[in-house]
């Protein structure tokens, strides 16, 4: 099969068959909490617990099962951002197959190092996905490798569109399925599992804001190439959406929403904290859609499709901290001070008196800004939400404290 073969509900069929007992069936969990919160069920749809960590797999593995033995001896090659990269790396580690990847200079030292330990090269080069993309297109050329897009070819849909299978076998009366979208091979998968049968279901793509090409497609009806800037959700940083996937979206995707990075790391957290669920950014901006009021209709059974958990410690700790901050569970403030014995220890035991609880504290005395006899704290503050943020800056104020809320 090539690339040329049209995305249809049998192609998926096929790659289910293909994939069965290679893959993880993951699990959709219903969240009592999410549920709870926004008044009406929520089910996860938990790719992060894939082989590789991402949905990829499905792709990957569907299209080199699909190869005759003599097309994939020279190997395969492919650029991605990471989760790609690992689903190739494990399906040709799993089909003995050498592998090479190339993936932009910044990605996550986590998703380097895991696509390594499945077995391929990897070749770091250019400062995006598209830039690493296109040297993987020269590298094909001038080798003859097999290449393995990342979205584009309807083979690697459908092993995607094996979450929709899914979904309607567990979840056969959903209502509306959220799904993030880079490239666009997920979205298309999926759409085209579930509306064979449900073409009443919502399907809505989310994009973050960093990258937000297929929204603007599907306004203008046209592919639109837009700018990508450094996000959270690096797993779908992609300039344009895909050739053959746009028709797809078009077609079968009711809108595309756009989720900002705070939002971003809102969901992560949330997700983190209430579901015991570690995503990276690409797999919550479907939560942080629904947290945020981007769907213009809401109600009935909803599915979030969490795509991918591949994300490195440093970024849980910075996505955390960015979290709590855009929740209101956390703040800055800095406060001066008169120079003497116990002002310092005044200022704890008032912030203690509003049940603020410090959590770290810098205490600065050499700063050429501070007026003579004067010092200068920055507090890091954990709080119960913005009520709570008011409630502090107000009783600090009017004990006569000089404060700046540090954005």
């Amino acid at each position: 099969m090539t690339a040329g073969t049209m995305l249809t509900y049998e192609l998926i069929r096929q790659a289910a068959e293909r994939l069965a007992k290679r893959v993880r069936r993951t699990e959709l969990m219903f969240s009592h909490h999410l549920s709870d919160q926004l008044g009406y069920p929520v089910y996860l749809k938990c790719e992060n617990l894939q082989r590789t960590g991402s949905f990829k797999i499905r792709g990957a593995l569907n299209f080199m099962l699909s190869q005759p033995p003599e097309t994939l001896a020279g190997g395969v090659i492919t650029a991605s951002a990471g989760n790609h990269a690992q689903g190739v790396a494990l399906s040709a580690h799993l089909l003995n197959v050498r592998s090479r990847v190339f993936m932009p200079e910044n990605t996550s030292l986590q998703k380097i190092h895991a696509t390594r330990e499945y077995g391929a090269e990897v070749v770091l080069t250019g400062r995006n996905f598209n830039e690493a993309y296109a040297a993987a297109l020269r590298e094909r050329d001038e080798t003859g490798a097999l290449f393995v897009h990342p979205f584009e070819d309807f083979l690697i849909m459908a092993g995607q569109g094996t979450v929709g299978l899914e979904i309607m076998e567990d979840l056969p009366d959903m209502g509306t399925v959220l799904v993030p979208i880079g490239g666009g091979g997920l979205i298309s998968g999926i759409a085209t599992a579930i509306k064979e049968f449900r073409p009443d279901v919502r399907i809505i793509g989310v994009e973050s804001t960093s990258a937000p090409s297929a929204h603007y497609s599907l306004k203008k009806g046209s592919i639109v190439e837009t700018p990508v800037t450094v996000g959270l959700a690096d797993g779908i940083s992609i300039k344009s959406v895909g050739v053959n996937t746009f028709p797809i979206i078009r077609n079968l995707v009711e809108d595309v929403v756009l989720v900002k990075e705070e939002e971003i790391a809102r969901a992560i957290v949330a997700l983190l904290e209430k579901s015991k669920i570690l995503v990276e950014g690409a797999g919550a901006v479907t939560l942080a859609a629904l947290l945020n009021g981007r769907l213009d209709r809401t109600g009935g059974k909803t599915v979030c499709i969490l795509s991918g958990g591949n994300i490195d410690v440093k970024t849980i700790a910075m996505v955390v901290e960015r979290g709590l901050l855009a929740a209101g569970r956390y703040f800055k403030v800095k406060v001066e001070l008169e120079d003497v014995p116990g002002s310092l220890a005044r200022l704890a035991g008032d912030v203690a008196s509003t049940g603020g609880n410090i959590f770290f504290i810098n205490h600065d005395r050499y700063s050429v800004s501070l007026p003579w006899g004067k010092t200068e704290v920055e507090l890091g503050l954990e709080t119960k939400g913005y009520d709570h943020i008011e409630e502090i800056v107000d009783h600090l104020k009017q004990c006569g404290y000089q404060i700046e809320v540090v954005k």
